[in-house]
């Protein structure tokens, strides 16, 4: 994109975690090359570098979380601790941003704060120093409806679901009762609290594109006041960003040069999933048994009571050999544009989700939490670009759902469909596209407010 004049000054509040860090700096990368100034404000827990975006000033702001509330878990607990314990300096950082002055003297004016939907406390602190404050979905848009539409509604006697087919094939009501057995407190509180605050945002940004989720699009709109704005893919909009918390081992792209054209299943559960070691077993002999190659993600952490391969069986590599190649992070998004990758076994995270369509690459589905559930029914029912990996991580599964989704005639068509996809990704960014009108939108909207 072509730097444009000075537009304006943003503060991005970020939430500390891989998902959420990487599409805040690519909108900020965005959002700069159309000529605004970009201070970035984030929590101390997984700070980025600065010295990788010498464009944006980062401040950092006490989060005082303790270890056990960082690795026990508890999502929700977590999240509310973020936002209670960010509150108070992140509104002084904003009031000493207001008074500070430029290189010409004049008064810095904030133009907005946007911030991500889980930093929800940054709602409270725009309203009271009267800024605009927008709303950035990491997420796809359909779980406003999953998170903050249903629980104003009586799940049995709505019709909402019944409405649309599409939407009828999320089962938003199955996966809202998964979410919903035993909620804590702490759950009810902040899914009430982001709930509020997309409520009362000036805007909702949304990592995704019209003909993803037109349906939920749709019916969204129905019911939240504030504009949406879907400007995705946004690490095809954004120029290459280094924000990954973990190495990139290239060594992993020579592997795949050498590999036969949409021959390799690549294997990643993301940053924060887990399995037994067990699991990690039926996962490698599925593997093997498939005799497809396979670039296997093993991130330190993924193996629970594990340090990182240790667990696998004795053999295993050297049974292999060069058929498998195995990383501890992997540079994702030139991994499924490579032309030897034939299909990506994902925990379906919404940034995996969207990489993998951009680049046509069908997905194997093994959901973990969260809205992954959600994007996996997506994947197989809505767009069926796709499969779902059924029952528990087994070996005879693992290796039937391989050779289905790279090798057999059924997966003939999900891979024509997910070809088809790229195109439609690829027409969304082209100028008149729907992404590229809808950032338009975006930036005269934040000028209007």
């Amino acid at each position: 994109m072509a730097k444009q004049q000075k537009s304006g000054h943003l503060v991005l509040v970020m939430f500390p975690f891989q998902g959420h860090i990487t599409p805040m700096l690519q909108l900020a990368t965005i959002l700069h090359s159309k000529g605004y100034t970009i201070t970035i404000v984030h929590p101390e827990l997984n700070s980025p570098t600065p010295s990788n975006h010498p464009e944006f000033t980062f401040i950092s702001i006490p989060d005082k979380l303790t270890e056990s509330e960082v690795l026990d878990g508890d999502a929700a607990n977590l999240m509310l601790s973020l936002n209670k314990n960010c509150a108070i300096p992140l509104q002084q950082c904003m009031k000493k941003i207001l008074h500070q002055k430029d290189s010409h003297d004049h008064i810095i004016h904030i133009t907005a704060i946007i911030y991500d939907t889980l930093m929800f406390c940054s709602q409270t602190i725009a309203d009271d120093l009267r800024l605009p404050g927008i709303n950035v979905r990491t997420s796809s848009a359909a779980t406003l409806l999953l998170y903050a539409l249903f629980p104003h509604l009586d799940g049995k006697d709505s019709t909402l679901e019944n409405e649309i087919p599409e939407l009828q094939s999320l089962q938003l009501q199955h996966i809202r009762a998964l979410l919903s057995q035993n909620p804590t407190d702490a759950m009810l509180e902040v899914r009430n609290a982001f709930t509020e605050g997309v409520r009362s945002s000036s805007a909702v940004i949304v990592n995704t594109m019209d003909f993803l989720e037109q349906a939920a699009l749709s019916k969204i709109k129905e019911h939240f006041p504030a504009p949406i704005f879907t400007i995705g893919p946004l690490h095809k909009l954004a120029p290459t960003i280094c924000s990954s918390l973990l190495i990139e081992d290239a060594k992993c792209i020579s592997w795949l040069n050498k590999q036969a054209p949409k021959s390799v299943i690549y294997v990643s559960f993301g940053s924060l999933a887990s399995i037994g070691e067990q699991e990690l077993i039926e996962t490698a002999w599925g593997l093997a048994n498939s005799k497809q190659p396979f670039l296997w993600v093993i991130r330190p952490g993924l193996v629970r009571g594990s340090e990182w391969i240790e667990s696998l069986p004795n053999g295993f590599q050297e049974g292999v050999g060069e058929r498998g190649f195995i990383v501890k992070w992997a540079p994702q998004k030139e991994v499924l544009a490579h032309a030897a990758v034939g299909g990506f076994w994902s925990h379906c995270g919404w940034n995996s989700t969207i990489e993998s369509i951009c680049e046509g690459v069908p997905i194997l589905c093994k959901p973990f939490f969260g809205d992954q559930n959600l994007n996996s029914n997506y994947i197989c029912n809505v767009w069926k670009v796709g499969l779902q990996l059924q029952n528990k991580l087994e070996r005879g599964n693992i290796e039937a759902a391989i050779k289905r989704l790279i090798v057999d005639i059924e997966g003939e068509e999900i891979r024509k469909k997910a070809m088809d996809f790229k195109k439609k990704a690829s027409l969304c960014l082209q100028e008149g596209g729907s992404s590229c009108c809808s950032f338009n939108e975006l930036t005269r909207h934040i000028s209007s407010v």
